[in-house]
């Protein structure tokens, strides 16, 4: 019968499962992703986070049989967070020599050397105020921040990371940093800036495995207005100004429009960071049988990679991970 209508025939290019995979623009590959660990002090240490199934507080004696997991499954790379046993008004704990972040990455490189290390810096975890920086007069004190914040990206290059992460949101941060580094040596570590990182209610679960919620007000001065997307290209240009060399945008689903945007008037390699809130309530809808996980999450870390980042920090590295190899 001869087809007499003038239209359009995309379905040829979705007939089959081979097909499909022929023509995808975008995946998601094992290399794109870095897991997030929870370090805290002690031994034999393996706690589950309570909002967050499946993600645990693991001491130091479990890092070996850790990383031995991530890099059967195929993951290259972590970013980690210190939990520590004590907590001053500075953060101490964040650039000490010993701080639990400094023994964690000298204990994967010593077991484990090709492991990616990524070490957030920040002093959250480690003020007993809960802030990111130094407090005078009920407010973050930005300038004397920034000493602390380099002086913890210099103490964790020195124990071994690869890549330094600052989180902190003070202005200058990356150049402070940067300066820092090479000062003592280190030109080589790239930084991956957290340069849009909104003050958002995603962040929950976070904070309870952290154990970083701030003791009084909040983090609106420092981090940015969930309502602003201009803002976001401002603080993204700030940073690569400064030298960074990736950039997180921070959460992830609720600011794909961020993504993009950075992707197009940046070329620095581009970071999503796929944040508590929204893994928690993915495995909280899938405990209760409302959706099906696996569909779910390579959906919206496809939707990540398609509105333009090349790497995806999430705590469904090792779920995405297993699928991938199947």
């Amino acid at each position: 019968m001869t087809n007499t209508l003038n239209f359009k025939r995309h379905r040829r290019l979705r007939s089959s499962n081979a097909m499909r995979s022929l023509v995808r623009e975008n995946q998601v590959n094992k290399e794109d992703l870095i897991y997030p660990l929870f370090v805290v002090e002690g031994e034999k240490v393996k706690n589950e986070v309570p909002s967050m199934p499946g993600v645990y507080h693991i001491s130091l004696d479990y890092l070996e049989e850790e990383m031995n997991e991530l890099q059967a499954l195929g993951i290259k790379a972590v970013i980690l967070f210190g939990v520590p046993n004590e907590k001053d008004e500075v953060g101490t704990g964040a650039f000490h020599d010993h701080g639990i972040v400094q023994k964690a990455t000298r204990e994967i490189k010593n077991k484990t050397p090709e492991m990616l290390v990524i070490a957030d810096t920040c002093l959250c975890e480690f003020t007993s105020h809960g802030h990111c920086g130094v407090i005078h007069d009920g407010d973050v004190d930005n300038d004397e921040s920034l000493k602390l914040l380099a002086k913890t990206a210099v103490s964790q290059a020195e124990a071994g990371a690869d890549i330094i992460a600052p989180s902190n949101m003070m202005d200058g941060f990356v150049i402070a940093i940067r300066q820092a580094l090479d000062e003592a040596g280190f030109i080589n570590i790239p930084i991956m800036s957290y340069a849009v990182k909104y003050a958002s209610a995603f962040y929950g679960p976070f904070r309870d495995a952290a154990n970083s919620t701030p003791q009084f007000g909040d983090r609106k001065t420092y981090q940015m207005d969930p309502a602003n997307r201009l803002e976001a290209l401002r603080e993204a240009e700030s940073d690569m100004d400064e030298g960074a060399d990736f950039l997180i945008v921070k959460p992830a689903m609720s600011y794909l429009d961020i993504v993009r945007d950075v992707r197009n008037n940046f070329k620095a390699p581009i970071v999503a960071y796929n944040v508590s809130g929204e893994y928690a309530m993915v495995k909280a809808a899938a405990q209760n049988g409302w959706i099906n996980e696996r569909e779910l999450v390579m959906e919206k870390l496809t939707a990540m990679k398609r509105a333009g980042a090349e790497l995806i920090i999430t705590y469904f590295s090792k779920d995405v991970a297993k699928w991938l190899n199947e």
